[in-house]
């Protein structure tokens, strides 16, 4: 069988993983986007896994702790489109989930890749968050669950 190049979105998941009303961001290095800017723990589908699977697999590479897919909660997806990119790399999923419960002890496990990993109060993030994160997570406490953006 033939087949076109198909339209292809990246993907990617988001982990909200709170204290009280504090959440756990990191702070971006070395990764040639937006270092010096705050994110969340996450991280790229690799192929052949859901996004659930994706932010199992995140929470133990860039936090060392143990989440099972059952103990997360998808609280928001967001589609946006990257104007300034390339065709390739433009349109995208993310999609965000909360955990309330993990083994292990949270820990910067990528020190080339995170400067750091901090509580912030939800209610007083950090000015350097990166953009879209900030919005998302704006919309969350609004409770609004699905958003697009950049079309």
């Amino acid at each position: 069988i033939i087949m076109k190049d198909r339209f292809r979105l990246v993907c990617a998941s988001y982990l909200i993983i709170r204290k009280g009303n504090q959440i756990l961001l990191h702070l971006r290095q070395n990764s040639g986007f937006m270092d010096g800017f705050y994110s969340l723990v996450s991280g790229h589908l690799d192929g052949d896994e859901s996004f659930s699977q994706c932010m199992v697999r995140e929470a133990k590479e860039e936090a060392g702790i143990d989440v099972e897919v059952e103990d997360l909660t998808c609280v928001y997806v967001g589609n946006r489109c990257e104007q300034k990119n390339p065709v390739p790399i433009k349109e995208r999923v993310d999609v965000y989930f909360e955990v309330a419960k993990w083994e292990g002890e949270i820990a910067n496990m990528e020190p080339e890749n995170c400067a750091g990993l901090e509580w912030f109060d939800f209610d007083n993030l950090p000015e350097n968050i990166i953009p879209y994160v900030k919005n998302d997570l704006i919309n969350i406490k609004n409770k609004k669950f699905y958003s697009e953006t950049g079309y």
